[in-house]
């Protein structure tokens, strides 16, 4: 499976003006790439107080039987947030939920790509459900999910 396909993408950038409930049909897609660093993992860790020796120490992650250090799966998830903050629904919606799923690990260093699409809509509550899946650079699936969204009135 592709990670990028423009066909049902929503063309407007939504940091500037987020979608409407009216505006998102069943099928639109979006995207969000972000390339994880050392410092990412090593700022989320400071912020969250996570520092299992997993992300931060390489001699524990090792004993843990990990091929080194890996990023914390939160700050992955992380990236479904910002996709959904920014992209679609983007500006304005409400985020009420989210589920994962953590399929791989996520190494420092890999460049994951965000896919949302919209599978479900329900008007009497104006929500939005948004499939969410997270590929790596080799285009395998490290997250997958599902958000429920409000978006913009």
């Amino acid at each position: 499976m592709s990670v990028i396909n423009e066909a049902n993408m929503i063309a407007r950038d939504p940091l500037i003006n987020g979608y409407t409930f009216d505006e998102m049909a069943i099928g639109n897609t979006a995207f969000f790439t972000k390339t994880l660093t050392e410092a990412d993992v090593a700022m989320f860790a400071g912020v969250t107080g996570d520092f299992n020796p997993a992300h931060v120490n390489q001699t524990g992650a090792e004993n843990m039987n990990l091929p080194g250090r890996i990023c914390h799966g939160a700050l992955t998830a992380g990236l479904v947030s910002t996709a959904l903050g920014t992209k679609m629904p983007g500006q304005g919606c409400l985020y009420l939920s989210q589920n994962s799923k953590f399929i791989r690990m996520v190494r420092f260093g890999d460049t994951l790509t965000v896919r949302l699409e919209v599978i479900d809509k329900d008007a009497v509550k104006n929500r939005v459900i948004i499939k969410t899946e997270v590929f790596n650079q080799r285009d395998e699936l490290v997250l997958t999910g599902q958000a429920t969204m409000v978006p913009k009135k």
